[in-house]
């Protein structure tokens, strides 16, 4: 049975785990949004989070008047595989720290070594 966490209770807790990376960190995402919802695409109805757009490291002279990036939690997802209010705090931690890191141009296997996969 999945964790039950109202949507105001999770958006603290992903505003906790962004106060949590490092300002040094923070202060380089630029044209960069973050936002929840609720569920995960059709696709993928299991994934707790989501970077969209073109990460820093590919970024050339033509990167301008774009629209900005776009790193998702999905609620639901990570509510469904989460026990405890503990487990969400985790799990947010994580998700967030892994979205960020694709921005920066970490890929999945990266993350896996640093434990963020």
């Amino acid at each position: 049975m999945p964790m039950e966490m109202d949507a105001d209770t999770f958006e603290a807790h992903v505003r906790d785990a962004l106060d949590a990376v490092p300002d040094e960190l923070m202060d380089l995402l630029e044209n960069c949004i973050i936002v929840i919802e609720d569920d995960a695409p059709d696709d993928d109805p299991e994934l707790l989070g989501l970077y969209e757009g073109v990460p820093i490291t590919e970024r050339d002279s033509w990167y301008g008047g774009v629209l900005p990036d776009r790193i998702i939690i999905f609620r639901n997802p990570t509510l469904a595989i989460c026990d405890t209010a503990d487990d969400v705090v985790d799990e947010v931690n994580i998700t967030v720290v892994h979205e960020i890191a694709h921005y920066f141009g970490l890929d999945d296997d990266r993350l896996h070594d640093l434990g963020y996969a």
